[in-house]
Parts: C-alpha cells; structure tokens; sequence
C-alpha cells in the first residue's frame, strides 16, 4: 500500500525525522489560510499523487499552466493561483503512462534554502532477508540514472535483523554522503531514526532528496513510502491513510476478496491460479501475437464466491475482449472454479468468447460442470491449445 507524500512525512515526524512544515490542502479555498500557518516569503506547493517525477511532469488541460505538479510561490496570490490550477487537473508524469492521475490533493510547504542534494532509501533485500540502505551523493535526479551513467556514486549496505540499527551504520551513510562535524552528527541520529522502517512494516522508504540546508541542517524533502499489504493488520492507523482515488477501482475490488489482481493494457483478460502460471498465461498469449489485460491470481485457497467475483473483475473491464481461465488443480479443485465460472457468467451474462483450460484435482468433475452448464465456453486440452484458442476467437478467426 502507497500512501502520499504528506502522510509519509507526518509518519516520520512522528520518530523525530527534521522536515519542513508543511499542510495538506484539498480545496484550492483553503490554500491560502494553509499558506498563512506556515513560513514564507517562499512556499513550496506540490500535487500529491502515487507517482514519482511529479515536478518534471506536465498537466493534460492548458488551464493548469505550463508548469509542472511542483511550483515555488513567491506570494500567497501565486499560492492561490497554483492550487486553483493543479488541483483536479491530470498530470502525466514519467510514472503515470499517458493517461496521467488525478490530482485531488495538495500539499503546501516552507521553502528550504538548499545547499546539497541526497538520495537515500530503504528496501527489503529479498536476496539476504535483510533491510537494505541505498545512498548516494546524487540527489534530486532519477536514481536509475545514477545507477546506469555512474554506480560508483551509489553506496549500499545491509542491517543484521538480529543486532538492528547501530552506530557505524549512521557512519556510513556520513562519510558516503560525505558529512562531516554536526552535519555527521546528524545523519546518524536520522539513520537510527528512519529504522522504524521496520516498527511500521515498511516494504519501501525512498528519500529524494535528502538535503542540507544552507542553515547547517540536514532535512528530509521529500519522502515516498509503501507498507507491506500483509502487515496492515498489525498498524490500522497507517491502514486509514489508503487514498482508494489513487488506485484502480478493479484492484480495490480485487482486494476486498483477497484476489491478486493486476490492471494492465491488453484485450485478452486472464483467471489463473498461482503467480507463475499466471505469468506463464501472460508470457504464452503474448507469444501469439497478443496482449493480455490483467494479471489475476485466484490463489490456492479460493471458493465458489471468490471465483465468481474474479470472473466479474475481469468482464467489467471494457477492454476485455477474450476471456481465458487457466486453472491447475492442486489445492485449488477443479469443479470449484468450474461452479464459480457458471455462477458468474449466468450473473452477468457472457459477451465475449471465453476458454477454460482445467488440469488436476476433479478435472472431470470440472469439465462436467463447464460442458453441462449450456455456456458458450470453448474448452482447452492444454496452455499452448488455449492460447490459440482465445487468441483466434479475440481475432474473429
């Protein structure tokens, strides 16, 4: 879960983490009475989306002005001005796609009298099951550059889950970022600090930029944070900052019956179980020359109604034009994905071709199920034969 630009710093201040002040807006009426309680001459206002590149992007409607979706207002009128524009305007950023997001938010902030610019972030290391730290002296810019023109300029290092945060890792980052005196002091205490990463089941805490302000004071600019889905049960307070505006309507459905659902950009819609049949399913429709419109992921462990509600998810989607079910019997029985697929399509009704491939558990029992129910369904002996199956049928072959 990806939470705002905002709500991450309000979660960092909360462990000490030295940020500008700062207020949330989301009526352009109330920007300038936010403006008034924080300092000026200078506020930063920035348009607060779940995607990264939001000061280079650019806004769909001419009314929001040529600029990007992170503006310095030198006055409370230009203040003003800026929310009026920004705010439910699209901007398209480079990780957005052409089709851009929404913006229903703001957040005005206190200009910051920048001397230097760094990246720092924390990740889950897969590889190692540690926490990872990634610093560089190359803030302000996009990492992956960094990384692709310059990697030398990148320093990474690993926390022992069973020792924690210690001493010498706030020294590190110090002499990567090159600080030295009070300035080293202070990365230290803000590396200890950041570590409640973990207390607060982090997946990703990326910092960019980190600066130093001509002041002599290291501060957190910017902050991009996502938790662990599987953990939110443990922190309902950070489960309450979900901005739903911000996702895919189909993925919230998707989620509500514990589905693994994934929008993406193709005609071919896609009900498999287990991840890497799911990608396989993908990988093979593409191979024939087509695209497919999501991932989905049903599990090991669904039912009836999971079944049906996955079938709906797929078929409210208006760039479906095929529909595929791929289902390797395991835990997850044939004939349940057989009687859920039938409860589905007499619910809401089937306009698009549809194949059913089904191997394992009660397969017979499935294929019964499929071939008695008078569907309009073409079955599959195999994935290559069900690849080619939907993707002529997509194809009006």
């Amino acid at each position: 879960m990806n939470i705002h630009e905002y709500q991450a710093k309000a979660l960092l201040s909360e462990f000490g983490v030295a940020i500008s002040k700062g207020a949330p807006v989301l009526r352009a009426s109330d920007s300038e009475a936010a403006a008034k309680t924080i300092p000026g001459p200078v506020w930063v206002v920035k348009s607060q989306i779940h995607a990264g590149g939001r000061g280079k992007g650019k806004f769909k409607e001419a009314s929001a002005g040529d600029k990007g979706g992170v503006r310095i207002a030198k006055s409370l009128a230009e203040v003003n001005e800026f929310a009026r524009q920004m705010l439910g305007a699209t901007l398209v950023t480079v990780q957005t796609g052409p089709h851009g997001k929404q913006v229903n938010r703001l957040y005005i902030e206190e200009g910051s009298d920048i001397d230097k610019e760094f990246y720092l972030s924390i990740l889950v290391n897969r590889e190692t099951s540690e926490v990872s730290f990634v610093v560089s002296t190359e803030g302000g810019v996009n990492i992956e550059d960094v990384a692709h023109n310059t990697p030398e300029k990148i320093v990474t290092f690993s926390v022992d889950p069973a020792t924690g945060i210690m001493p010498h890792h706030g020294r590190t980052v110090a002499k990567a970022l090159k600080l030295s005196g009070d300035l080293a002091r202070q990365a230290e205490r803000l590396v200890a600090q950041l570590y409640a990463f973990t207390a607060k089941d982090m997946a990703m805490l990326e910092i960019n930029p980190l600066v130093v302000t001509k002041q002599g004071q290291l501060r957190v600019l910017d902050a991009k944070v996502s938790f662990d889905d599987n953990a939110l049960f443990r922190h309902p307070e950070v489960a309450a900052l979900r901005d739903e505006t911000e996702e895919d309507a189909k993925e919230i459905e998707a989620s509500r019956y514990d589905l693994n659902y994934v929008a993406l950009e193709g005609t071919i819609g896609c009900m498999v179980n287990g991840a890497g049949l799911a990608m396989a399913t993908m990988d093979i429709i593409k191979l024939y020359g087509m695209e497919p419109a999501n991932f989905l992921d049903v599990g090991g462990g669904a039912n009836k109604e999971k079944v049906a509600a996955a079938f709906k998810i797929i078929t409210a989607d208006p760039n479906v034009k095929g529909i595929l079910v791929n289902i390797f019997g395991g835990i997850m029985k044939c004939d349940i994905i057989a009687e859920g697929v039938v409860a589905a399509v007499k619910e809401v009704g089937l306009k698009v071709p549809l194949v059913v491939r089904l191997e394992g558990t009660n397969v017979e029992a499935g294929k019964k199920i499929i071939s008695q129910s008078g569907l309009n369904v073409l079955p599959a002996d195999d994935l290559d034969d069900a690849a080619q199956k939907i993707v002529k049928a997509v194809k009006g072959g």
